[in-house]
């Protein structure tokens, strides 16, 4: 029987692209309170962690949605699976804006867009392989991630813009109509797959969704790769939730958080440009994934500490650029490690991992907060967390897609 013919299509960056935006969009609405937690308590007239709470969701929800969404999405196609997430995301996004005066609708819409959030984040991997050829994935799902940062740099730095501009209702009527845009562009230009595969590998029978993930959970090395994304993943969450309130017994004003925050993201855009890319083309994982969280430390260690507004911002520089270009590589890494199990399970199961940590940080680091107010003592505890993953990664191999003949 003769093989399929295989094909690189141009039109793949037109499909990452449209992807690209739609995790703008959704990193938008997720984080969009955290630079100015405490404006928006006062707005409201509720807690600071009643406000926490509506980044919390996005992690609550994942834990429940993550593997229906990655089942919908192996099952029925990235465009079906995909635009589940994007018809969602646009209708709670505009909802959420034209409801942004009270707050119990705020928190309805929130639910919706974090439902829609599994949808998209559990398809990076899955994309990749639809429709990228296998020396250009790991550059495909860093430009994907870097999207995400994108849109959390957009909602660090330019919801206290448009906070102090519009006020609270108009900020949030802003990124609701930018959801509802996005929404239909993906249905008008978005493709399930290119007429022929990029690479013979994709001709494969892959497993189901039930028995790719009983492959998973059976391998040492994805088991080891799951605990790094729950230390890892988890910190990140919490302290993208928290940086304001992080910074605030300190000294530091929601603008200067929100820079740090900034900072922090730009440092994974750069990350992000030049860290997968690099892993493709030495055709390498773990050396990379190692550097990246061993360079988390300093950066965590200044964000914890740090007095000096120049110190904080180059401490959360390395912060980003460290922590924010492991999660592409770990992404593909894992797909790799668990082929033939279908990859937004693969990606799902990771992320799961973080959401789960995430939520747990989040909730820890309120509630824990010393009497007054400094969240520095869990700052030290993900030091310590993040030391235990480095020595982790030290016990990593490669997989033997990217290595022909390195050890399960």
């Amino acid at each position: 029987m003769e093989q399929t013919r295989t094909t690189v299509y141009g039109y793949r960056w037109v499909v990452l692209v449209l992807f690209a935006l739609l995790n703008v969009v959704i990193e938008i609405h997720w984080v969009a309170l955290a630079p100015v937690t405490s404006e928006a308590a006062l707005h409201y007239g509720v807690s600071p962690l009643s406000i926490g709470f509506l980044s919390m969701i996005f992690m609550l929800a994942y834990i429940v949605v993550s593997l229906p969404a990655s089942y919908i999405i192996d099952t029925y196609g990235i465009r079906t699976g995909i635009g589940v997430g994007a018809a969602l995301m646009g209708v709670f996004g505009l909802l959420k804006g034209l409801c942004a005066a009270h707050y119990g609708l705020v928190c309805l819409s929130q639910l919706g867009l974090a439902v829609a959030q599994p949808f998209i984040l559990n398809a990076y991997t899955r994309l990749g392989a639809t429709w990228f050829p296998m020396k250009e994935r790991a550059t495909a799902t860093g430009l994907a991630a870097l999207s995400q940062y994108v849109g959390i740099i957009i909602a660090m730095a330019v919801t206290p813009i448009l906070v102090h501009a519009f006020g609270m209702d108009g900020m949030f009527l802003v990124y609701g109509v930018a959801a509802a845009a996005v929404a239909v562009l993906f249905f008008l230009f978005f493709r399930a797959a290119p007429p022929t595969p990029p690479s013979p590998m994709e001709e494969e029978a892959r497993f189901g969704v039930a028995e790719g993930l009983r492959h998973i959970l059976g391998q040492r090395q994805m088991l080891l790769l799951l605990g790094l994304f729950f230390i890892g993943l988890g910190i990140f969450n919490a302290v993208t939730t928290w940086i304001e309130q992080i910074l605030a017994p300190r000294g530091f004003t929601e603008e200067q958080a929100g820079m740090a925050g900034a900072a922090m993201i730009l440092g994974g855009i750069l990350g992000a440009s030049i860290l997968p890319p690099l892993s493709d083309r030495m055709g390498k994982r773990v050396p990379f994934l190692t550097l990246a969280v061993f360079f988390t430390l300093p950066g965590l260690a200044g964000l914890a500490f740090a007095t000096n507004y120049a110190v904080l911002l180059g401490a959360s520089f390395i912060l980003g650029f460290s922590s924010m270009s492991a999660g592409p590589i770990g992404f593909q890494y894992g797909a790799e490690l668990s082929h033939p199990a279908p990859e937004s399970t693969s990606q799902g199961i990771l992320l799961l991992a973080g959401q789960i940590s995430g939520a747990a940080f989040i909730y820890g680091m309120q509630a824990f907060r010393s009497a007054g107010g400094s969240m520095t003592p869990f700052m030290v505890l993900f030091l310590g967390l993040t030391a235990l993953n480095v020595l982790v990664c030290t016990r990593l191999k490669e997989s033997k897609l990217i290595a022909p003949g390195a050890a399960d």
